[in-house]
């Protein structure tokens, strides 16, 4: 499973799209994400109606992706006319058309938790296959995703090196100092102003040395 374009946007993508295709009674899919600010994050819904119910979870806070996320469960719903476990979200998102959801939960890294997110418009959608297909789509996406984004995470400390090396180059040529020095500069003006390194570099590379 490889990511589009190498980017964690284009592996969750690749994700969803591969679970609406081959998971038996999958209409559409959607990951759900929280990062260490424990904030729900929907992401990568192959249709606005995925979008509205991973939406709606993380604004109920209720549902089968948040019971897969923090009970490290597979969680189905046959029919979510009848369903009781989420007295909040169950009815709304019948009303909205949503009858069958499977949540798969998606271990990615310390710092992040996931799950994979199907729905059906029809009730009792998902069968044995569907667990057991998702299940190991789930595992293999959760493996391409900890890749995905360790390579984004790489890239972004390439970046920022590169730019802290652009900044502290234009602090060597106008005050005629090393490269420690000017990386002690850097350093201090992060501190100064509460922003980190990088940013404190970005911004001197794009709007350059006062006069």
């Amino acid at each position: 499973m490889r990511a589009e374009h190498g980017s964690l946007q284009g592996c969750l993508e690749v994700i969803t799209k591969s679970a609406r295709d081959i998971v038996p009674g999958t209409e559409d899919a959607g990951v759900t994400l929280i990062a260490r600010g424990r904030v729900l994050e929907p992401r990568a819904a192959t249709s606005d109606m995925q979008r509205k119910v991973d939406e709606l979870q993380h604004r109920l806070g209720e549902g089968p992706c948040v019971q897969a996320i923090w009970e490290h469960e597979t969680v189905l719903v046959t029919d979510m006319r009848t369903e009781q476990r989420w007295p909040a979200f169950a009815p709304e998102a019948s009303r909205i058309g949503v009858q069958s959801m499977l949540s798969f939960q998606l271990y990615t890294t310390e710092d992040t938790l996931g799950a994979l997110n199907l729905h059906s418009s029809r009730p009792n959608a998902f069968g044995d296959t569907s667990l057991s297909i998702g299940s190991t789509l789930s595992t293999h996406a959760a493996i391409a995703l900890i890749a995905s984004e360790r390579e984004e995470q790489f890239r972004n400390a390439l970046a920022s090196r590169d730019i802290i090396g652009q900044a502290k180059g234009m602090l060597m040529q106008r005050y005629s100092i090393d490269a420690a020095q000017a990386f002690a500069l850097l350093t201090e003006q992060s501190q100064h102003v509460n922003q980190p390194l990088s940013e404190v570099a970005r911004t001197l590379v794009e709007h350059g040395l006062p006069d």
